[in-house]
């Protein structure tokens, strides 16, 4: 009995403790989603919002409209970002990006 109940405890850390790491490394926003490339050109509307071209790994182009998270709005002047486009959401997230990590096609549309 006290091997079953000893096996039982294992497992119950072993899953709370797999499940408290994957919520904090794993960004769900990112799951399911289609890459696409911009680069920062210009400020926000006025509602802080960038409306920009973006381009997946083989070059085709979708317009992507979304705002920068956090006390200051604006990106950086000319930042690449790999933005995370759900078809249905439109962009779930985004992360700052080196020009050299952005596939050619991709990259040959945004200069």
């Amino acid at each position: 009995m006290k091997k079953i109940i000893t096996i039982i405890a294992v497992i119950a850390v072993v899953v709370i403790f797999g499940g408290l790491f994957v919520i904090q490394n794993v960004n769900l926003n990112k799951l399911g989603t289609e890459k696409y490339y911009v680069q920062t050109k210009g400020a926000p509307d006025n509602s802080g919002q960038y409306t920009l071209p973006g381009y997946n790994k083989d070059g085709k182009e979708q317009t992507l409209t979304f705002m920068k998270a956090g006390e200051d709005h604006k990106f950086k002047e000319n930042a690449y970002l790999c933005v995370y486009v759900k078809a249905e959401k439109g962009v779930t997230s985004y992360e700052e990006v080196k020009k050299e990590d952005i596939p050619d096609k991709a990259k040959e549309k945004l200069q």
